[in-house]
């Protein structure tokens, strides 16, 4: 490449260099960016490089000086800030839906939107006690077609699949697909699940992303019913762990030192009245399924389900049943309190 050439060149090598080499603690001297453009075969004077760097401050990067012992050059205020990007990686660490494989790509990524040396307080490990990733690739460019079927109102397909005991993959309804109508999509009890109006079934249902197989956007317009307005919000908190149940306005009574933990997982908005001194009654819509039965007996005795009275009933069969399939339950429970 000619000399010239690489001369057109010089102020985006600079950028390029401060931008992965320099921070506050690290700034790079003059003469360090000198020899950083005679790598370059690119002539450079301190005098130019002074306004290179006005430059640079007028294209809008925060070129920042400092002079001293540790004098130089370093970027400054960057787009994410070094505990932004502590907090994303630690984000993608953890996450359950994203492969290892994923994550590790992703983290790569985030660490190139630090300086070099930041990017080694990037490289940590998250430690969440054995932490599951999921064993499906596809699901990170499967929320992108997602995404893209609801900006243009289409229609998606699909296969649904469960694991056997060998780990395979076994289909449901036969493997036939899956064509639905997005509302949207929700990240709930650590996966990715789509909503969508199913007309096969005339209702709203919901799908794990991961367990999808063969998506594809249809040129299909969604259904008048998937595009009617729809609260997400509303629907992911009345399924436990996104469990199908029956919908109801469930009232529950419960001690005072419980007040935390029903607004924690339905919001401040519910309405807590007293009842006694030592009590109040919420009702909630939600769906009634194994899974509210189990964080409700996870509650313990500080609550009780008051109505509607199928679902009191369908608590109480519900614990007998677990109770039968308890070995020696006849015995005392030594260790319990």
């Amino acid at each position: 490449m000619a000399r010239s050439t690489n001369q057109k060149l010089k102020l985006l090598i600079l950028k390029d260099f401060l931008e992965r080499n320099t921070d506050e603690d690290h700034p790079a001297a003059t003469a360090q960016l000198i020899q950083e453009l005679e790598r370059h075969e690119i002539s450079a004077e301190r005098k130019s490089v002074y306004d290179d760097m006005a430059a640079l401050q007028q294209y809008g990067l925060d070129v920042q000086s400092r002079k001293g012992r540790a004098a130089g050059w370093f970027i400054g205020e960057r787009a994410f800030q070094l505990p932004e990007l502590k907090l994303l990686v630690d984000a993608v660490q953890s996450s359950r839906f994203i492969t290892r494989r994923k994550s590790d790509a992703l983290i790569r990524k985030l660490e190139g939107l630090a300086s070099v040396h930041q990017a080694r307080q990037l490289q940590r490990q998250v430690f969440v006690d054995r932490r599951v990733k999921t064993m499906n690739e596809s699901i990170y460019y499967s929320v992108d077609k997602l995404h893209a079927a609801l900006s243009a109102g289409k229609q998606v397909s699909f296969r649904y699949f469960d694991y056997n005991v060998r780990k395979e993959r076994v289909f449901r309804h036969d493997g036939q697909r899956y064509t639905v109508s997005p509302r949207g999509l929700v990240w709930d009890n650590e996966n990715y699940y789509l909503v969508a109006y199913d007309p096969r079934h005339g209702e709203t249902r919901h799908y794990r992303v991961d367990k999808m197989a063969e998506l594809a956007v249809t040129c299909l317009p969604r259904d008048r019913e998937g595009a009617e307005p729809f609260d997400m919000a509303a629907y992911a908190q009345r399924h436990f762990g996104m469990f199908t149940g029956r919908e109801a306005t469930v009232r529950l009574r419960c001690e005072n030192r419980l007040a935390q933990v029903i607004l924690d997982r339905f919001g401040m908005e519910v309405i807590l009245v007293p009842d006694g001194a030592e009590h109040f009654i919420v009702a909630l819509d939600l769906a009634v399924s194994p899974q509210f039965f189990g964080w409700l007996f996870g509650l313990g005795d500080g609550v009780e389900l008051l109505s509607p009275d199928w679902a009191v009933a369908g608590f109480r069969a519900h614990l007998q049943r677990v109770a039968a399939r308890c070995g020696g339950h006849d015995a005392p429970a030594e260790g319990i309190g």
